[in-house]
């Protein structure tokens, strides 16, 4: 008997179901290796006696922690807030919790150090964003390790079931036709870093973007940034100082844009009757500058929110299915026709 207001223990379901305390955590955690009647035994009397097993227990019982963890190498910190945010909305209702590990994939320890934070935490599984997603070793590495992971990239590096496609290449189209349409036909491209697979989708989305319309994107207005404010305003200073500088820029993130017009305000030149800029991402810095910056939007929050539902899957270790995301533009007061005298 379980004394009234006792709390039920995985010995109180083992005795009364009459099975081992090893049975009992099979069933609680889907194992093969219990046969159907026992199965049903078990869980009749969980279910009537109302228990709960302890994350712990089921941690141990799997080799496994209760932990998830984000593995990131981004400069943008609105991005990763956000995708935080999203990932742990998807681990709400669930016992997993989320640990942030920040790395730099140019530091000669970066892989071995991965590696020995995941055996060490033996995670439940591995959250992916960019540009950390791209690398192909650590995701060999969390293979050998036996922890799943579900990888957040721009295209399809694996199976579309571990993968959160964000499709890069069409919201840079989607700017080169609204700078386009505006008129403009000196156009600069501040680029993400080289190392960054977004970097090159964005680049070649917004160059197939202007073919479109018979506009060359001039590789000497093409300068490659790092995804950060500082990198945004050193590239714009260079293009501005130009003799025939451009008179619109697409920037491959939004912190990158800011910098631009910061560069454009040192400069005494007017966004955006004197230049055009636009963004990336949707970050909430973008409505809050003035004016408020044009920027292909990429749901951050929920990008996250679906890799951690993917990511949780079922218990035999199963993911869902493959998740896409398309960017859309979003038009605001940083875009204009180009002045009368360009």
């Amino acid at each position: 008997m379980i004394k009234p207001g006792g709390k039920v223990t995985i010995n109180d379901i083992a005795r009364l179901a009459g099975v081992s305390k090893k049975t009992v955590s099979r069933v609680i955690n889907d194992s093969p290796k219990v046969r159907p009647a026992t199965r049903e035994k078990v869980q009749a009397v969980i279910e009537a006696h109302g228990y709960t097993p302890h994350p712990e227990a089921r941690a141990l019982a799997l080799r496994k922690s209760y932990l998830v963890a984000m593995i990131y190498d981004n400069p943008s910190p609105q991005y990763i807030v956000s995708m935080q945010r999203g990932i742990l909305d998807a681990l709400e209702a669930s016992d997993l919790q989320l640990v942030i590990r920040p790395c730099d994939r140019n530091e000669d320890d970066y892989f071995e150090s991965i590696r020995r934070f995941i055996k060490q935490q033996r995670f439940y599984g591995a959250i992916l964003p960019p540009s950390v997603s791209e690398d192909q070793e650590l995701v060999d590495m969390l293979e050998e390790n036996n922890c799943r992971y579900v990888r957040i990239a721009s295209v399809i590096m694996d199976s579309p079931l571990n993968t959160v496609k964000t499709h890069d290449s069409e919201g840079a189209e989607k700017a080169a036709h609204h700078i386009a349409d505006l008129g403009h036909t000196r156009i600069a491209h501040i680029r993400g870093p080289l190392a960054f697979r977004s970097s090159h989708e964005r680049f070649r989305g917004f160059e197939l973007g202007l073919n479109e319309y018979g506009i060359r994107l001039d590789s000497g207005l093409v300068l490659e940034g790092g995804y950060t404010y500082e990198t945004g305003f050193d590239c714009a200073t260079q293009l501005l100082a130009m003799e025939n500088r451009p008179t619109a820029v697409f920037c491959g993130n939004d912190e990158m844009a800011v910098g631009a017009y910061q560069a454009a305000r040192q400069a005494g030149i007017r966004v955006p009757e004197d230049i055009s800029i636009v963004g990336y991402d949707d970050t909430p810095i973008a409505s809050r500058v003035w004016p408020r910056l044009t920027t292909v939007r990429m749901p951050i929050r929920e990008m996250g929110k679906a890799a951690g539902q993917l990511l949780l899957g079922d218990p035999n270790g199963n993911l869902r299915r493959y998740v896409s995301f398309t960017p859309e533009l979003v038009v605001r007061e940083s875009t204009a026709p180009p002045p009368q005298d360009s």
